[in-house]
């Protein structure tokens, strides 16, 4: 086998054995690519592809406020993505990672709530648990319908996604809302204890270490442990690691458990470390990024880090070309798409040889 073969998981999502400079070229070619095909079309709408992109890069890495909401808005993402990484090694796909991750910012800002007088030695540690423990419940429905093979995890945790934000909102209109604010709905401010420590004078929290230590496990998991070894069993060849003893169903559950559980931390790390409350549309559709994130790194740590880093890029830039160029908000969305598009199509020089 060549050191650059693209193969593929029983989820469809690529999984691309490697070394790192090969890595990283690809996904240099499938940024440079998508780029070159976004410029043509803002030329065709009328703007300069020149401006937009200096624009972007000027306000998103030529600056330390710049890095640092870029850096900002990475940490849901890469907790998302891995919260879809993560059961994309047992062949399944988990598109619920956004109403996961509504679900763990509910349950822990229920905790935060609940607890306004606890130290943040007690009450982060609690709404990190409380976090996972909602995502995890909330990814427990599709988890337990596929093992006992009544409906498919996809269609399920994707359906699930328009439930989790009408249950916060629903608290956050009704029993939680704040009565000292009427024109906003939203719940009272979290305690100071109950906020994500920020680095620098900077938006910067916590939660990037979180991220990166689980991003970190995530890479040692499923490379060097047993326990990793039988999950790639089982996305390899499910009916052959059934007649080897392995647990099939009970993985099932506990992989996409698990992946819902990272997932309920971002929505933790996002309303304690950013917002300080709990809003309705607190995210812009991190659970949703973090599927296409999964999708382009193949479910690779390393890829992971990097196209969470350039998706932030382009995420971050989108409110700079709304103000210097004058372009819709979802300009953002189409260049997204399309890098997706370009990975779809996969060029034969990113498949790589056969052995």
């Amino acid at each position: 086998m060549s050191q650059m073969q693209m193969t593929k998981t029983r989820s469809g999502v690529p999984s691309i054995v490697r070394d790192p400079v090969t890595a990283a070229l690809r996904y240099l070619a499938i940024f440079l690519t998508a780029v070159v095909m976004f410029g043509i079309i803002l030329f065709i709408a009328g703007a300069n592809p020149i401006q937009a992109i200096q624009a972007t890069l000027s306000h998103t890495l030529g600056s330390r406020f710049g890095i640092s909401e870029v850096i900002v808005k990475m940490i849901p993402l890469l907790l998302t993505a891995v919260a879809v990484a993560l059961p994309s090694r047992l062949g399944l796909i988990n598109v619920g990672a956004e109403g996961q991750l509504y679900m763990g910012a509910w349950l822990a800002a229920a905790g935060a709530l609940a607890f306004p007088n606890l130290p943040a030695v007690l009450i982060l540690p609690l709404m990190a648990v409380l976090g996972m423990v909602g995502g995890g419940l909330w990814a427990a429905i599709p988890a337990f319908l596929r093992a006992r093979g009544l409906v498919n995890e996809t269609i399920s945790s994707l359906l699930l996604n328009y439930v989790a934000p009408s249950i916060v909102t629903f608290f956050i209109y009704g029993p939680w809302r704040s009565r000292g604010n009427a024109l906003y709905p939203q719940t009272d401010d979290f305690s100071a204890a109950a906020r994500l420590p920020t680095f620098f004078d900077t938006r910067v929290h916590l939660g990037l270490a979180i991220a990166l230590l689980v991003l970190l496990l995530y890479g040692y998991l499923i490379k060097y442990s047993r326990w990793g070894l039988e999950i790639r069993s089982i996305g390899a060849n499910p009916q052959s690691a059934r007649r080897n003893g392995i647990p099939v169903s009970m993985y099932i559950v506990l992989v996409l458990c698990l992946g819902g559980a990272i997932a309920g931390l971002a929505g933790m790390a996002e309303v304690s470390g950013i917002h300080g409350r709990l809003r309705p549309g607190f995210s812009p559709g991190f659970g949703y990024l973090g599927f296409l994130i999964s999708w382009l790194s193949g479910g690779d740590p390393l890829g992971i880090l990097a196209t969470s880093f350039l998706i932030s890029i382009i995420a971050t830039g989108g409110d700079i070309l709304q103000i210097k160029m004058a372009l819709p908000y979802a300009v953002v969305n189409i260049l997204m798409a399309i890098t997706l598009m370009v990975v779809l199509f996969r060029p034969t020089f990113w498949k790589g040889k056969k052995a």
